[in-house]
């Protein structure tokens, strides 16, 4: 089986347990390599081709036990029908490679890739302070470094807007619950979920925590609870007199449980972003609450793959915006997956100075950055506070607790667009990517290939409190020809003669007179010879009125260079319409005008 690919939980967690216990190691858990490890997995996702038998499938499947000697058993089919396989034995990336390029060669494949592993990025941290108050919370209010949360909250604290956290699930906080939606499981592998189940309705945090020798780990880790984190910094509670506030304090968080015990699969993850979009993941209920924003504060090294990239173009595709960690390797993004992916806004991390953070990714990637702590000063309150629990392996008691992590930069950006949509629902993924970079300001301490600049909450909201889509004038176009288009319609005219004048580049203008009954072309008169058209010459160049209404729609849904039509005002036939396919005139151009038209 494919070893899996380990995305990581892209935090830097305050403290680790050097506890040992001695439960024993469960099987088939994948490990949680360290940000630099190679890659690796016990599962792999294959899509065969929509036109290859079951037959064939078959075949090529004991193909792949008799002339390689795999030994495999499926799992489970992804949202985009791939499916996947776990092996028996777990290997590198190179060593998938090397079984990819022997399946690719199969008629059957349409593509493959290891089912990686996404997990947390954790580097140790000094002290976790006891007062969690509002006024610990500088990367929201302080007026070099923080995001300038303050004045944003004037315009809106987010009310309405649904923020994903895709990520290790969430603990009902005390500071969480006022805002806490019910989210979903999406861990299939019963080990990895560490609650005894599959894929369920709770979305609860179980525990991330490793024995010694678990997950390739020599020593013990506590739970994260790294999803808490996360939601708190989106959106806990505000004004409730309880702990800190979120940043979209009033908005709701929606926990989506993709990462357990050694971390999550490729396939998982990638299921929940469609859930949480309000896409359809076979064998999961709807999300009755679509996120808008979605926030993935994990990743791994490896390329972005179909999986995910086909997860994320579904969630796009649903208008919801999708916020990634940049990483926490002090490397270049563009190795990490998915922060390499398409269609996402990258995130790196400032510390508490304004510039980049020791541990952040960078590069051409990365859209922007917000503050994510830097506790290598050995000032734990230079942390990002947020709400967590006390348990070392289970759940306890609520607490707070400074974290610091790409992990903690991406929900500030994820709070921040909850803010934008709240105040300007209309706004798509591309303009809110574009109003976030677009709005950010200029860094205070040196932060080189970290984007566009430091997230600024307020000047990203009243950028979108002022935003007007610029008029599309195609859509005016086509706007233009429905309405006459409907108008033609509304005469019902099937037996008509009228006269067409078509024009092509410099050519002269051919002049046709043409006769539709019941609808179709019947007859055709060049009226420059006054010869008949032929039954091909009529195929080639006659066209009825309906015709003419196809061929200007067509040009405007392909934003030809220029497209200008006029219609006639009783019938709606178009009266004049010239078409260029280029920016300046030339051969491609084509001009088309009806006119005389007489009903038979």
């Amino acid at each position: 089986m494919l070893t899996p690919k380990h995305l990581h939980l892209c935090a830097i967690v305050l403290a680790i347990s050097t506890a040992v216990s001695t439960q024993t190691v469960l099987a088939n858990v994948p490990h949680a390599p360290s940000s630099t490890a190679q890659p690796d997995t016990d599962q792999l996702i294959i899509r065969f081709r929509d036109n290859a038998s079951s037959v064939a499938v078959d075949k090529a499947l004991s193909r792949l036990r008799t002339e390689k000697g795999e030994k495999f058993t499926y799992a489970k089919t992804t949202h985009d029908k791939a499916d996947v396989f776990r092996f028996e034995k777990r290997k590198k990336k190179a060593d998938w490679d090397k079984l990819s390029v022997w399946l690719k060669q199969l008629p059957e494949v349409e593509y493959v890739e290891p089912d990686f592993i996404m997990n947390r990025m954790e580097v140790p941290a000094p002290v976790t302070p006891n007062d969690p108050y509002l006024s610990y919370q500088w990367s929201l209010l302080d007026a070099v470094s923080g995001i300038h949360a303050e004045q944003a909250w004037g315009y809106t604290a987010g009310q309405g807007s649904v923020v994903a956290v895709v990520d290790t699930g969430v603990l009902p906080h005390v500071d969480l619950l006022p805002n806490l939606l019910a989210g979903y499981d999406m861990i299939a592998d019963a080990a990895v979920g560490n609650d005894g189940n599959g894929r369920d309705s709770d979305a609860t945090d179980a525990g991330d925590y490793v024995l010694a020798g678990e997950c390739g780990s020599s020593t013990a880790i506590n739970s994260s609870w790294h999803g808490t984190h996360v939601a708190g910094t989106i959106a806990a509670a505000g004004n409730n007199a309880e702990g800190i506030a979120g940043v979209a304090y009033a908005a709701k968080a929606l926990p989506v449980r993709v990462l357990g015990k050694c971390g999550g699969y490729t396939s998982d993850i990638a299921a929940g972003v469609i859930w949480a979009a309000g896409g359809t993941v076979s064998g999961v209920p709807v999300n009755p609450n679509p996120a808008r924003v979605i926030n993935l504060s994990l990743g791994g090294a490896s390329a972005c793959g179909s999986t995910m990239q086909n997860a994320i173009n579904a969630a796009r595709s649903k208008n919801a915006v999708v916020v990634v960690a940049a990483g926490n390797s002090n490397t270049d993004a563009s190795q990490f997956s998915p922060a390499n992916c398409a269609g996402v806004v990258t995130v790196a991390a400032t510390g508490k100075n304004g510039g980049r953070a020791y541990y952040s990714n960078y590069g051409n990637i990365v859209d922007l950055a917000a503050p994510g702590g830097s506790m290598n000063t050995g000032i734990a309150a230079d942390g990002i506070v947020s709400t967590l629990n006390t348990g070392t392996q289970t759940a306890l008691a609520d607490t707070y607790k400074y974290y610091q992590g790409t992990s903690m930069a991406t929900p500030h950006v994820s709070g921040v667009v909850a803010l934008m949509l709240a105040a300007k629902p209309t706004l798509t993924p591309d303009q809110v990517e574009s109003l976030l970079k677009s709005s950010a300001r200029a860094f205070p301490q040196p932060c080189a290939s970290c984007g566009t600049g430091l997230l600024d909450a307020a000047a990203a909201v009243q950028a979108a409190v002022n935003f007007t889509a610029p008029v599309d004038p195609y859509a005016v176009l086509l706007s233009d020809l429905k309405k006459n288009r409907d108008l033609w319609r509304a005469q019902n005219l099937l037996n008509y003669t009228y006269v067409l004048e078509q024009k092509t580049g410099t050519s002269a203008a051919l002049r046709l007179k043409l006769t539709v009954k019941a609808g179709v072309l019947t007859e055709g008169v060049n009226l420059a010879s006054n010869k008949k058209l032929s039954a091909r010459d009529l195929k080639a160049k006659g066209k009825t009125i309906e015709q003419l209404f196809t061929q200007i729609e067509t040009a405007i849904n392909s934003k030809y260079a220029i497209v200008k039509t006029a219609y006639d005002a009783a019938l709606g036939y178009p009266l004049d319409s010239f078409l260029d396919k280029s920016t300046s005139i030339t051969s491609d151009n084509v001009s088309l005008k009806a006119s005389s038209l007489t009903k038979l």
